[in-house]
């Protein structure tokens, strides 16, 4: 009966042999151009070895690149959305200030007017009732934000803060049915009051006698009187008008320029130092 491990060579002779192979396989190739070729053979047949072997590593290095890339864009994205915002707020009174520009002249050789602070926030979350127009935002007392507080997007005003906590706050915007706001006619500069009724793409103009220079189209800004909103700033255009001589006031509906149903981040606003100054003095 044969065995089934059979007794093959000691280790010692299969490490000699293997040496002299070795030994003669390097004076070949050293001095014969024979072997090129062979290189050539083997390393072609290799090569979809060695593809398969780093396949996983181009795949997770690939992966993991795309991930810091993407990342790397929200990242920017957020970035360059805050600036959106920041400089937005600036904007929006360009034209407000080239309509007073002329009426302060004689004003030129006083201290100019500094920049009040401004914050971005996130919105957290929307209240769903059908007529209560508030949103949730991620800053609290802890960032400053107080109550009253104004805030605005790229668009124009949305609302303000009334409630604070130490990280969020909550903020009524001008389309819910209990917010008012002070108003000027950016054509004739004549003060009026708007309120909300509880839809996203309107408000309502109260109290306008029928005498009132008003037209279609009409843009509406923030006329500062209300001590809440700074001045200047765009809220809405006219939208629709209805005289009707058997009411003691016309009907008056806007359109608020900010896009009240897809906010997602506000710029919040802070009364500039001169301002605050002489609320405290009064």
């Amino acid at each position: 009966m044969n065995p089934i491990f059979e007794r093959g060579p000691s280790l010692r002779l299969r490490l000699v042999f293997a040496l002299l192979l070795s030994i003669c396989l390097m004076v070949v190739d050293r001095y014969t151009d024979s072997s090129t070729q062979l290189r050539s053979y083997l390393t072609a047949a290799a090569s979809p070895l060695i593809y398969v072997a780093s396949l996983p590593q181009v795949i997770l290095t690939g992966a993991s690149e795309q991930f810091m890339s993407h990342q790397r864009l929200l990242a920017e994205n957020d970035v360059l959305r805050e600036r959106l915002l920041q400089q937005s707020g600036k904007l929006q009174r360009l034209e407000f200030l080239q309509q007073e520009n002329n009426k302060l002249r004689e004003l030129l050789g006083s201290a100019p007017v500094a920049e009040g602070q401004r914050l971005v926030a996130e919105v957290l979350a929307v209240y769903s009732h059908p007529f209560s127009h508030q949103i949730v935002l991620n800053k609290g007392s802890n960032d400053g934000v107080t109550e009253f507080q104004p805030l605005i997007d790229e668009l124009g005003i949305l609302g303000q803060v009334v409630s604070v906590g130490p990280t969020s706050s909550r903020a009524l915007l001008i389309t819910d049915t209990t917010h008012g706001i002070s108003l000027r006619i950016e054509r004739t500069g004549v003060s009026v009051v708007a309120e909300g009724l509880g839809q996203w793409d309107r408000i309502r103009l109260v109290h306008l006698p029928h005498s009132i220079d008003i037209q279609q189209g009409d843009r509406l800004v923030t006329s500062g009187l209300d001590g809440r909103f700074p001045e200047g700033y765009p809220v809405a255009r006219v939208s629709q008008i209805q005289r009707d001589v058997s009411q003691p006031f016309m009907q008056v509906h806007a359109e608020p320029f900010a896009q009240l149903d897809r906010i997602r981040y506000v710029l919040l606003l802070w009364p500039q130092v001169e301002q605050v100054m002489q609320e405290e003095e009064d």
